[in-house]
């Protein structure tokens, strides 16, 4: 039987750490234009006990989206020891494109996925590159995408991307701009008649576009007198988390169903690393669906803490890390049943059941 395996994994993580502490001059302002009294010092504080976020990565200067997607692109592809000649498809999921540092002007034409193609030196004209944009779930959908590929027998070898800047698009007056990160994060599949039992097992994704469509959307600055058309990401931190802890559960369990897997089998969780007790609140209401009460340890592997939420190259990047034996206390052996999930601006949410 053929199955959809990930052959090779790689990131790119920018060298540019940001501390709490950096945010501790800003003046920050509620969404409706009021200064925010409390120090910095203490939103800050606050905003690390409810997040887990204590520093984070930013881009380089020099470095665009692309840039590091073509990083990440090319240690995946070494891994996975395949010809690049022979993908089929180059998909990257972003969802501001390419920003100059100090610039608020998107770049996406040509797509980011055909920058890739093009400086990965790929002549095959049938290796379709394009891009996709779902919020933060994109990565993963790009992975379900290419999967449904396969099995329409369309492609058989693909590369999945996720890559973002988000830090080029946050309002420094808002005390949410602390948690956008950048970076970039890289797969190859592959449909292979020998995978015997690794591979994508089952599949969900939905998207709510009535009251949830502004939950996450793009605004002005929240201080007084901002420039009308200068917009930057903004969140509904409060919509989001109430959404979320319900909908995500739902959504996991309804993969995990249609997977034909034992909650019991469950070995990982890899889940967009958006904020860690809203993360730890996901997992523990997934749990509760199947009458669990207690959650396993060590069950969810973390990264937030270090690199913040970087979007689309959160799951990725933190799979790498797992799979590298780069992060304390997480392992994975052949086998084991793992889950990818993820929630974001649309809102959509999406999960994949895998063996590893």
């Amino acid at each position: 039987m053929k199955r959809t395996i990930i052959t090779g994994t790689g990131k790119y993580i920018p060298n540019r750490i940001i501390k709490n502490s950096a945010f501790g001059h800003h003046v920050f302002y509620t969404e409706d234009g009021q200064p925010i009294q409390t120090p910095p010092a203490e939103v800050t504080e606050k905003f690390r006990q409810i997040t887990g976020i204590e520093e984070r990565r930013y881009a380089e200067e020099n470095l665009t989206a692309s840039a590091m997607a073509l990083e990440a692109s090319r240690i995946a592809i070494s891994d996975s020891g395949i010809d690049p000649e022979t993908l089929d498809y180059i998909i990257v999921a972003h969802n501001y494109g390419d920003i100059q540092t100090g610039s608020i002007q998107s770049d996406a034409v040509p797509s980011l996925a055909s920058r890739v193609k093009h400086h990965l030196g790929i002549k095959n004209p049938a290796c379709v590159a394009y891009d996709i944009l779902f919020g933060c779930p994109g990565w993963l959908q790009g992975v379900i995408q290419a999967d449904l590929f396969f099995k329409a027998g369309a492609a058989s070898k693909a590369l999945v991307i996720g890559s973002e800047t988000l830090s080029r698009v946050i309002d420094t007056h808002d005390r949410d701009s602390m948690i956008f990160a950048d970076g970039a994060g890289a797969t190859v599949l592959e449909y292979k008649e020998d995978a015997g039992d690794t591979g994508i097992l089952g599949s969900a994704a939905q998207s709510d576009c009535t009251v949830e469509m502004d939950f996450i959307d793009f605004g002005i600055s929240y201080i007084p007198g901002s420039v009308e058309n200068h917009r930057y990401i903004k969140m509904k931190g409060r919509k989001v988390y109430e959404y979320a802890i319900t909908q995500v559960p739902a959504a996991m369990k309804a993969c995990l169903d249609k997977a034909g897997v034992s909650i019991a089998d469950l070995k990982k969780i890899f889940i967009h690393q958006a904020n860690e007790k809203m993360d730890e609140v996901i997992i523990k209401n997934f749990y509760k669906l199947y009458g669990q009460r207690v959650t396993p340890e060590k069950i969810m592997p973390m990264s937030i803490q270090w690199l913040g939420n970087s979007s689309v190259a959160t799951i990725p990047t933190l799979y790498d890390l797992v799979k590298r034996d780069e992060l304390p206390d997480h392992h994975l052996q052949k086998g084991d049943i793992i889950l990818f999930a993820s929630v974001g601006a649309g809102m959509n949410i999406n999960a994949v059941c895998y063996r590893y």
